[in-house]
């Protein structure tokens, strides 16, 4: 399976309307839904926060120039939440998977799929 399908999975779940997935670095795409494509400074904020959140508790976390709330992080999840929406991140061996969740899904929902995912991913070695 093409890493293109990954994302395409995800939001083919109707539960995610955006995805991505990088390297675990955070120094390359290796695949995205749509146009969705984090700035560099983004994905290294994120890529970074999972081993040093000091920097997404004081100045949240940003995803496409939107700036969302940390409401959970440790070394493998950070979640954000900005209104309505969220924002997943999940770093496996070796990649980082970012989702976005739109307005009416349940932030529960939409977790399960993403670790779901990074899960498989862990244990094929990915």
């Amino acid at each position: 399976m093409s890493w293109q399908a990954y994302t395409d999975n995800l939001t083919g779940t109707g539960k995610l309307d955006k995805a991505a997935l990088y390297s675990k670095a955070g120094d390359s795409l290796w695949a995205q839904s749509g146009n969705f494509q984090l700035q560099p400074k983004e994905i290294q904020e994120i890529a970074k926060g999972f081993d040093d959140a000091s920097g997404l508790q004081a100045h949240g976390l940003h995803a496409q120039g939107q700036k969302y709330f940390l409401l959970r992080n440790d070394d493998r999840s950070i979640y954000g939440k900005h209104e309505a929406e969220g924002l997943i991140c999940v770093r496996t061996k070796q990649t980082i998977l970012i989702a976005h969740y739109p307005n009416g899904v349940q932030p529960g929902e939409a977790t399960t799929i993403v670790e779901k995912l990074a899960d498989y991913l862990i244990s094929t070695g990915f």
